[in-house]
């Protein structure tokens, strides 16, 4: 794919979803998806394809953490998202968002050393990567309390991630998942908050579900 075809394609995405998109970052975008394809050949960081990537590869990489971006505020941090995989969506949210200091937490080691890669070659400031499990973060010296955002995408919504997300997050501090479904499921220690579209699609719908913490909770995680 060149430069030019890369560019339009994600100015066509981002156009169905109403985000704007600068030269800028395109350009570092670009950067992020060359890398990723270039390491998806050896590693699976990503099932959607980079060699000849399609609308739903655009949409699922960046058009969802450049839409999420808008509802972001700028006290929200820092900012923990978990099972980085592939880097999407940290990476492009911390593109368009780049005041937000950032810890992408991967268990898997070739993975992490992905990520670690990534923030070297984008220049990524504030950005932090580490190869651990997510459950071990609140145990952690600067984890329970400290997180201002708790992001996570392709990892599953059990209640080791609920209990550790509400434990990481600061008493005015947001969780925000990237889900299908608009449909806001109860969630321990967690208050929902509210909801948005993130891609407008019949059949390839993308919402963010925002909660927040309750005011107290126990410390169950382990």
């Amino acid at each position: 794919m060149t430069s030019r075809r890369f560019r339009e394609c994600l100015d066509r995405r981002a156009a169905h979803a109403a985000v704007a998109v600068s030269s800028e970052l395109g350009e570092r975008l670009e950067i992020y998806f060359r890398l990723l394809a270039r390491w998806n050949q050896k590693i699976n960081l990503t099932a959607f394809p980079t060699d000849d990537p399609t609308d739903e590869t655009f949409d699922r990489l960046f058009i969802e953490p450049l839409a999420a971006a808008r509802h972001i505020e700028d006290s929200w941090t820092p900012w923990f998202d978990l099972g980085s995989g592939g880097g999407s969506p940290a990476i492009p949210l911390k593109l368009a968002r780049p005041d937000l200091v950032l810890t992408m937490v991967e268990s898997k080691a070739r993975k992490a050393a992905f990520l670690r890669e990534a923030v070297r070659t984008l220049g990524l400031v504030g950005t932090s990567v580490v190869n651990v499990r997510f459950e071990e973060l609140p145990s952690s010296s600067n984890g329970a309390g400290s997180a201002g955002l708790v992001t996570a995408r392709a990892v599953r919504t059990d209640r080791a991630l609920v209990e550790c997300a509400a434990q990481l997050l600061s008493a005015d501090g947001r969780l925000l998942l990237f889900r299908r479904s608009s449909t806001a499921a109860k969630h321990r220690g967690l208050i929902f908050d509210s909801s948005a579209v993130l891609i407008p699609s019949p059949k390839q719908p993308a919402h963010l579900l925002i909660y927040r913490r309750m005011f107290h909770v126990e410390q169950s995680c382990h």
